[in-house]
């Protein structure tokens, strides 16, 4: 583990960039909700898919109907098919490295590596090798323990030493989610008690507001002194709540101020 620096904190969190999409505004992981965000002095969120041809795309679903009036797998495209195509609020969709160059180390960058849990380590080595071509504040993340444990064993070798790595978790993974929907009982109840940590050895924690207060990133704010952000705040309610368990705030809407 390395210590968080105190950029990891320092400023709310935008999750998947100041969007809104109920109201017509910014879609979310879009080019103008990262603005949105930046001229708001937040920090962001993003999500990060693999393409076809490896790519890392700024994209929170692993297929496209939601977000785009296309269908289909992230997966099944290629980065610059998926750049031609148009999210529903009219941002075309990018690449990482796009997505760093419009950011410009102007605000930190929380990067949320997404996985189906079957072994695919290619989309964590892409991240990896924009996080270290990068001159900004960036972290990475993700629910996968063996992302996590592949890049913190990694490190060196892939040149991110300076890079803090953390495990986004939940208190629960009963509920058919896409990315743990086939994972056995065993598996779900090791991520819920976080048993991957000796392997995953997170420099942070982001975990679900929804299951405050917890043990988990109980024990690792005060026992170990970890920095835990806490997802997903909607509400002055749910600011109140986080702040009596967290360092931070990840959160979605306008109506969220700082406090």
């Amino acid at each position: 583990m390395i210590n968080a620096p105190d950029w990891l904190t320092a400023r709310p969190i935008a999750h998947r960039g100041l969007h809104d999409c109920g109201a017509g505004r910014a879609v979310e992981n879009s080019v103008s909700a990262a603005r949105a965000a930046i001229a708001q002095a937040f920090a962001i969120e993003c999500d990060v898919q693999l393409s076809k041809d490896g790519e890392a795309i700024v994209f929170h679903d692993f297929t496209l109907e939601r977000l785009t009036g296309h269908t289909g797998r992230i997966d099944a495209f290629t980065a610059k098919e998926l750049r031609s195509m148009r999210l529903r609020g009219g941002d075309l969709i990018v690449t990482l490295p796009e997505f760093l160059s419009l950011i410009g180390s102007v605000t930190p960058l929380v990067c949320e590596i997404k996985s189906r849990f079957d072994g695919d380590l290619r989309l964590a080595e892409r991240v990896a090798a924009c996080a270290a071509a990068y001159d900004g504040p960036i972290c990475i993340e993700s629910f996968d323990p063996q992302v996590m444990a592949h890049l913190r064993a990694r490190r060196t070798p892939l040149g991110i030493e300076h890079v803090p790595l953390g495990m986004v978790a939940q208190a629960d993974y009963g509920a058919q989610d896409c990315e743990w929907s086939h994972l056995d009982a065993g598996d779900k109840r090791a991520l819920a008690q976080f048993l991957h940590f000796t392997a995953t050895r997170p420099d942070f924690l982001s975990y679900s507001l929804r299951d405050m207060p917890h043990a988990v990133p109980h024990l690792c704010r005060a026992g170990l002194g970890l920095p835990v952000t806490l997802w997903t705040v909607r509400s002055e309610a749910d600011r109140a709540m986080a702040s009596s368990h967290g360092d931070q705030i990840v959160f979605e809407g306008e109506g969220v101020r700082r406090a």
